[in-house]
């Protein structure tokens, strides 16, 4: 089993939502103007932050893409509303796991602070006759940042990630462009080292499988298409050599996602932290 393929694609997928928090920005007297419109900006977005944290759940498409990897796809639900969780499929050749799963599709689903990854049974060791496999976040984030995931607050959901936004130190006003059939806003935002907040170690310890992944990212450059309802259309984040774009095609009334069954399941998130430090 190839844990090293396993710990990026996790790293990749939790990459996405990221949420960025911390100490604000300050403007001067001598940019006046520029506060004005960055506000303004920023009013807006803080609406759509608000809109989107209150309907709790959306269909997506997603994509990452590093210089490691090339282009990976998945499509399925994110929730926040009761806690931060995912249930997606995956293309199981693009993420490397034929060993593990001889489907065309992969399933991952995410959910009370671990990944569980859908496999054929295994005929030895941790993952024998089990059905899933479950990565708890600490392998991927460390203890630290796996704790951002817990309780009902949203962890990394897209809310949090645009909610994190009113620290950027720079935002614009791309204009109007049309993003899946939609009239959208463009807003670019770009948040730097200084203001990742809790997420910051994440970003710059590269003795965790995100930190090796994102190189320790200088900042975070994020941008939003806004439809007519105060919701985005299509959110993409870049940070190190990793672009995610998620497209959300439809909001609430998700199915609510669970855990699959203990007794179906092998842990393998201490082998896996241990062959990253090995790896470190």
């Amino acid at each position: 089993m190839r844990l090293r393929h396993t710990a990026a694609w996790v790293g990749v997928t939790a990459a996405a939502l990221m949420a960025v928090s911390a100490c604000g920005t300050e403007g001067t007297k001598t940019a006046a103007k520029a506060v004005d419109d960055a506000g303004k900006i920023m009013a807006t977005l803080a609406r759509v932050t608000d809109r989107t944290e209150n309907v709790g759940s959306a269909e997506v498409r997603m994509t990452t893409e590093m210089p490691t990897t090339g282009p990976i796809a998945m499509d399925g639900t994110y929730s926040w509303g009761h806690g931060f969780a995912f249930d997606v499929e995956m293309d199981t050749k693009a993420v490397r796991m034929q060993r593990l799963h001889a489907a065309a599709k992969t399933r991952m689903v995410f959910v009370n602070g671990a990944y569980y990854y859908d496999i054929d049974p295994q005929p030895s060791g941790p993952l024998k006759g089990k059905e899933w496999m479950k990565i708890d976040a600490s392998a991927v984030f460390g203890d630290k940042g796996a704790q951002a995931f817990q309780g009902n607050t949203g962890g990394g959901s897209p809310a949090d990630a645009m909610r994190s936004l009113k620290y950027a130190n720079n935002v614009d006003d791309l204009g109007k462009e049309t993003v899946d059939g939609q009239s959208t806003t463009h807003y670019r935002a770009v948040v730097d080292r200084e203001h990742m907040g809790k997420f910051k170690e994440a970003y710059g310890n590269k003795n965790n499988a995100f930190g090796s992944l994102t190189g320790g990212a200088d900042s975070i450059t994020v941008d939003i298409w806004v439809g007519a309802k105060d919701l985005p259309v299509r959110m993409k984040q870049r940070f190190g050599s990793a672009t995610v774009t998620m497209d959300f095609e439809k909001f609430g009334a998700t199915a609510a996602i669970k855990a699959p069954p203990a007794a179906q399941t092998g842990d393998i998130t201490d082998q896996l932290k241990k062959a990253t430090e090995r790896q470190g």
